[in-house]
């Protein structure tokens, strides 16, 4: 009987130790994955860095309609102008109102992969609409320069 006692409480001690260890094992685990969480995968980064140019110049297509509208009354109101001052004046337009589609066409093609299609083909796709997004700031950007030198 004393062996079974000390055997119970033997047993006892390394249950609640194994226990509690397991309770540590699954806290640090769980920790873990919280910090998991809250990391950013390369490719949430990348996703970042594209709403970041797009952000950067979202904002300037009030400045595209606002001098759109500026050639648009200089033509309108002044009939007669010389064909070299009219030609200027339209291709200014034309080139905001190309920055200006381009901007639209892509917010409405851009579409975040879902991560079922694999981190390689979503970071391809991201690394493809980052050259694309810099392309229609950096068109944004020349057209509204051009204009404002007018």
């Amino acid at each position: 009987m004393k062996h079974t006692v000390i055997a119970f409480f033997v047993g006892s001690a390394l249950s609640l130790t194994s226990c509690q260890q397991k309770a540590e094992d699954h806290a640090h685990h769980h920790d873990a994955e919280a910090a998991d969480k809250t990391e950013i995968s390369p490719n949430e980064k990348l996703y970042n860095e594209v709403m970041k140019v797009h952000d950067e110049v979202m904002p300037k297509m009030e400045n595209i309609h606002r001098l759109k509208m500026s050639i648009r009354e200089k033509i309108e109101k002044n009939p007669n102008l010389p064909k070299t001052e009219r030609l200027k004046l339209d291709a200014m337009y034309a080139k905001l109102d190309s920055a200006d589609q381009g901007m639209r066409v892509w917010m409405r093609e851009f579409r975040p992969l879902p991560d079922s299609l694999g981190a390689e083909k979503a970071k391809a796709y991201l690394e493809s609409e980052m050259e694309r997004v810099q392309r229609v700031r950096d068109n944004m950007l020349k057209a509204i320069e051009a204009a404002e030198k007018q």
